[in-house]
């Protein structure tokens, strides 16, 4: 484990996950980087004080994993991992996002753990990891414990980690790793911009209907939400009537109902129901369309 002092800071960086779960047993209050793409942009001080614990050396959180029933994600698999990785067309969603989180030099050193724990109502992966269900796996020296992503983050940078936790991994049920996906992103530019609106969708078909639809929005609430109500209402659909888009189905007032949409300098709440309802029928006649075309 290196470990490098100056006057103010203690940059620490272990090799194993034991080895970091013990630095926080004993200084809770050390700042944990996961690759610090928003780490240091949102440190108001001039230089990091204290302890900083960077977990990106630890070989056990990093990379994508088979375990029988999950796929395990560890907490420093990067950007850049999940693009280049083999994995079923259910992630072709996620693999969407991955590629407009910042720059590839972000794609590089961004983590989907540090994604996750900083819990920006903007974080482009959560909404697609929503729609697969994913857990988050939680590591600290008294043990490990699991949480639902939808239970994880409670507010604007606001989870449910403790202090002497280490996220690390993502877990995936292998029964959300069927059908297709899509995601579509709303921004003042296609790059490098913070989300208006982002949707995600899964979409499981058999006997040309809709058996599963797995569907959310982020960036127009305080956390990013599953549509309950506008899954429950795909199922069944025809997808080879053609002349009924999803639009005939999705509702504006289901999505209000359940974003509760935020006014701020990038929209307002009545623009993100509108291009909440455009930008989530669009990914879903985009995962339709796969299934037509044998995609």
């Amino acid at each position: 484990m290196m470990s490098v002092m100056s006057s103010n800071t203690t940059y620490i960086r272990p090799l194993t996950i034991e080895d970091a779960v013990d630095v926080l047993s004993t200084s809770a209050a050390a700042v944990i980087a996961a690759g610090c793409t928003d780490l240091f942009p949102l440190t108001s001080a001039p230089r990091m004080t204290g302890q900083v614990l960077d977990v990106t050396g630890i070989k056990d959180m990093r990379g994508i994993t088979d375990n029988g029933d999950m796929r395990r994600f560890g907490g420093a698999t990067t950007w850049t991992d999940i693009i280049r990785a083999d994995l079923p067309p259910a992630y072709d969603m996620l693999k969407l996002a991955a590629r407009e989180i910042g720059s590839i030099q972000i794609q590089n050193a961004g983590t989907i753990a540090g994604n996750l724990c900083n819990a920006s109502p903007a974080a482009d992966s959560i909404p697609c990891l929503l729609a697969l269900d994913a857990s988050v796996e939680l590591t600290s020296a008294s043990g490990l414990r699991q949480l639902p992503l939808s239970d994880f983050i409670v507010g604007p940078r606001k989870t449910l980690r403790q202090a002497d936790e280490i996220m690390t991994a993502v877990l995936v049920p292998k029964s959300s790793e069927t059908g297709v996906s899509s995601f579509r992103k709303l921004g003042t530019r296609k790059y490098l911009i913070i989300s208006i609106v982002m949707a995600a969708a899964r979409i499981e078909v058999k006997d040309n209907r809709i058996t599963h639809a797995a569907l959310s929005l982020g960036s127009c609430s305080p956390v990013a939400v599953r549509l309950d109500k506008v899954e429950a209402d795909l199922i069944g659909m025809d997808i080879h009537n053609a002349t009924i888009p999803a639009s005939h189905y999705v509702e504006e007032t289901d999505i209000e109902a359940t974003i509760n949409p935020i006014d701020d300098v990038r929209g307002t709440a009545s623009y993100r129901i509108t291009a909440a309802k455009t930008l989530l029928c669009e990914a879903i006649d985009n995962c339709l369309n796969q299934v037509r075309s044998g995609g």
